[in-house]
């Protein structure tokens, strides 16, 4: 390996931003084809051909049909959004890698469906080593880990809800069902966070069966009529669980709590702190009040790279409160982190990749081990194609979930099949084959995917000193990752000002054929942040009381070809000279 290992790990395993790679690429289809045509043709040779001579009218004598209509189609995708290009710095987007793109490809022309064995004899075995692989990455022991595939991370965060509303579904249920039977009180708080081994001990103790349980759960029996149970042996109305989520949270959490039947309010908004994480203090706060509420913490959320910024929640700090409840309290409440981006950024720690990342931060992911659930999507930073998510747990009791009834899949020699656990029914073997394919080569390690993960944070770190030294109206958030945020802010101006330059900056941009950035707005989470912001160049909020919403301007530098410094040094200088443009806009006219 040479001393810049992350810019040969692209030469290796991406296309180019040029399509440098484009023989070596169009050789491993070719032969993946030709792989796939031989086992079709050397399977069952004793059958009968179905090819006949076409007659008149078929669709084969009228003229290639097919190949017109595929080229219309390929001619319209080239108005797609080059998201290959290093260009293209607005969403999470980038260039596929070679063994993402060649892993689905080949997986995806056998079409097997993951549900069951049944359906993917080999599929269902290579999405058990991929998880395998990422739960060795984010830290989990991959000999006992569980997950699966999913469509992406608003389905992994489902299946995190709908494990955690299984674990306290069947501890208050018990609860209920002693406190009616002996008339003793029912706390809902304290017998919802119960844990596994109070909930065994309890009933066998007490004797109760499957049935009796199944009648004083919420989830499998009248949730109205159980709710209006746990109000009478508690003695106060019972309002339902509720979810702690950061204010940098992804929308589908606010969908979790609809789909759920949990009801928006059941979603606690924590406060964001002066950088812009989750606010310690605010989810103390926020926990007593639920305590004293009665209302038992379905699960309580961290983010490992934030939508907007990219920030990662200090997971390492929030576990260790959590740590100490359970020991003086007694409080067992599952933790998930959503790191549908951030994830891949623990192939980093543990070798010299870490470098990159400032202390808190590789404390913050390194703490993602002792979650209860992680979300992670290989179809961001693991660079394979969409639609591809994941779920994982520690173990298989933390994995465990409703069970439902499919006779036609039930084939016990075939072995277990991930269907009854899993929300979607079929799924596709594509992206978990990507993953793994992805996992054999480039590997997960801090000499591997680590060395671009860096490779993509110096980057971000090479964008945002250029632009504070070229450019003195740029004010930059905190940063963990490769996401770059900035406001065009002037000394001592208002909130409004600023931000009527910062959308005219963005409008530049949209228009422009040569850069594509993003936007996102602050909002009154992060009113600490905005603070913060404003104090460090003498600004102040001058809009309406309790509007303080923020626009920034994003870039995400998870392009693999920013890892060049030839890359650097070109596009660089050009996006300054273009941000310079772009500031002689509206507002700077007016003022002159």
């Amino acid at each position: 390996m040479t001393a810049d290992p992350s810019r040969e790990l692209v030469r290796a395993y991406f296309p180019g931003a040029r399509s440098e790679n484009e023989r070596r690429l169009r050789g491993e289809i070719d032969a993946t084809l030709d792989h796939w045509f031989r086992w079709r043709s050397g399977r069952f040779e004793d059958s009968a051909s179905n090819y006949a001579p076409p007659v008149a009218g078929s669709p084969a004598r009228e003229g290639d049909l097919l190949g017109r209509r595929l080229l219309t189609l390929c001619d319209a995708l080239t108005a797609e959004t080059p998201t290959f290009s290093p260009r293209y710095i607005a969403h999470m987007k980038a260039d596929l890698s070679l063994p993402g793109l060649l892993g689905w490809f080949a997986a995806m022309l056998h079409n097997p469906n993951n549900s069951s064995r049944d359906a993917s004899r080999v599929g269902s075995v290579i999405e058990t080593e991929a998880i395998a692989a990422l739960a060795e990455m984010l830290g989990y022991d991959p000999a006992q880990a569980q997950g699966h595939f999913t469509s992406g991370g608003t389905v992994a965060n489902f299946e995190a809800v709908w494990r955690a509303r299984y674990r306290l579904d069947h501890w208050l249920a018990l609860a209920l069902h002693v406190a009616e039977t002996t008339g003793a009180p029912l706390d809902p708080f304290a017998a919802a966070h119960m844990g596994w081994d109070r909930f065994r001990e309890l009933q066998t103790a007490c004797a109760v069966s499957d049935d009796v349980l199944q009648s004083c759960s919420a989830a499998a029996s009248n949730p109205g009529d159980v709710w209006r149970r746990i109000s009478r042996a508690s003695g106060r109305d019972y309002r339902g669980p509720v979810m702690l989520a950061p204010g940098n949270r992804h929308y589908s959490w606010s969908k979790s709590a609809d789909v759920f039947g949990l009801g928006g309010e059941a979603i606690w908004s924590i406060a964001l702190d002066r950088s812009g994480h989750l606010d310690l203090a605010d989810f103390e706060r926020q926990t007593e009040r639920a305590w004293a509420d009665g209302r038992p913490i379905l699960m309580a959320v961290a983010v490992a790279g934030a939508t907007e910024t990219g920030a990662v929640d200090p997971l390492d700090r929030l576990y260790d409160r959590l740590d100490q409840w359970r020991a003086e309290r007694g409080w067992r409440i599952w933790r998930h982190v959503d790191a549908a981006y951030g994830g891949f950024l623990r192939a980093m720690l543990d070798g010299p990749s870490e470098a990159a990342l400032a202390p808190e931060t590789a404390a913050a992911l390194r703490a993602m081990a002792r979650s209860d659930s992680i979300t992670i999507d290989p179809h961001k930073l693991g660079y394979v194609p969409y639609a591809c998510g994941a779920f994982l747990t520690p173990d298989a009791e933390h994995y465990a979930v409703s069970a439902f009834d499919a006779p036609y899949l039930d084939r016990p020699e075939l072995g277990d099949g991930k269907w009854s656990s899993t929300l979607e029914g079929s799924r596709s073997a594509a992206g978990a084959a990507a993953t793994w394919l992805t996992a054999e080569t480039l590997g997960f390690g801090a000499d591997g995917l680590g060395s671009l993960m860096a490779a993509t944070v110096e980057a971000r770190q090479a964008f945002e000193a250029a632009v504070r030294e070229a450019v003195p109206e740029a004010r930059f958030l905190p940063a963990d990752s490769n996401i770059a945020c900035f406001s065009l802010s002037r000394p001592n101006e208002g909130l409004s000002q600023s931000n009527a330059r910062t959308q005219d900056v963005f409008d530049h941009f949209q228009g422009s054929p040569h850069f594509a950035v993003s936007r996102t707005t602050l909002g009154v989470d992060n009113a600490a942040l905005i603070a913060s912001l404003l104090g460090g160049h003498g600004g102040y909020n001058d809009r309406p009381e309790g509007d303080a919403e923020m626009l920034v301007i994003r870039c995400v530098f998870m392009n693999p070809y920013w890892s060049a410094p030839s890359v650097r040094h070109d596009l660089l200088p050009r996006f300054i000279e273009e941000l310079r443009q772009a500031l002689v806009g509206p507002i700077e006219a007016q003022a002159a």
